[in-house]
């Protein structure tokens, strides 16, 4: 059994390969999701954010490796293809579009939870050289330094290299003030060189776009010291309101 309960999506198309494999999983510990609608993939992966994908080449609409290129484009977690195709090119492809192993059908389910196993210590465990420095989570909201995109479930937006900047200083310290001064020097380096004014026009517009993720009220304003990012609660789940329905005065002022 592991230690942490790691959560790994099953991308199958096979509903008796796909109990197979849950099953077997499950019974080492892991929590498993399966992609029910293959046409919707990425969003699925989105709302879910598990720790590893198992993916099948043969999918409807798109194979797998279409899907492999989406999910790279917002997440750098182990994917692990599973096939039926034996071929050295067809390994190789799935490696050059971004899986991190490849197991073949019929495939022995002791290697299979092995090859899982191994790729989670390697990304998160005793073989993880550090936490990804491009990735910051805090609860269910999610910061990509690589795209300056954070998402929320299904949900994301892009923010502008400035406002992606103000965003992730407050995400590193959620639940902490962050005084006006901090940010600015992170922003700017030299605060002599900026106009107070253009911070808060700034964090007017983080909060706007938080907004669209369903975070209404995530950025509180103390006055006098400066703001301070609510810790985002998983528990919230995609869409639902923010910590405050009726936040104070305080809370409310840019």
């Amino acid at each position: 059994m592991e230690e942490q309960r790691y959560h790994i999506l099953l991308v199958e198309d096979d509903p008796k390969i796909a109990g197979i494999l849950a099953a077997e999983l499950e019974r080492y510990g892991y929590a498993v999701s399966q992609v029910r609608d293959f046409s919707r993939v990425k969003e699925e992966f989105l709302a879910l954010r598990p720790d590893l994908v198992l993916l099948d080449i043969h999918l409807p609409r798109f194979d797998g490796y279409y899907w492999c290129r989406q999910i790279r484009t917002v997440s750098k977690v182990p994917i692990l293809f599973i096939s039926a195709r034996d071929g050295d090119l067809d390994q190789i492809r799935a490696l050059e579009h971004g899986g991190d192993d490849y197991i073949t059908k019929p495939f022995n389910l002791e290697l299979v939870v092995a090859k899982v196993r191994s790729a989670l210590r390697r990304a998160y465990g005793e073989y993880a050289l550090a936490r990804d420095p491009e990735v910051l989570r805090v609860g269910d909201l999610w910061l990509s330094r690589a795209t300056n995109r954070v998402s929320r479930g299904d949900r994301e937006v892009e923010l502008s290299p400035r406002e992606f900047r103000l965003l992730w200083l407050l995400a590193e310290r959620a639940g902490t003030i962050v005084s006006r001064e901090e940010l600015l020097e992170a922003l700017w380096d030299d605060v002599d060189f900026v106009d107070d004014n253009t911070l808060t026009v700034n964090v007017a517009r983080v909060r706007r776009r938080l907004e669209e993720l369903g975070l209404p009220h995530a950025i509180e304003t103390k006055r006098g010291q400066g703001y301070r990012l609510i810790a985002v609660s998983d528990s919230w789940g995609p869409g639902a309101p923010g910590p405050a329905a009726q936040p104070s005065q305080e809370g409310r002022e840019p």
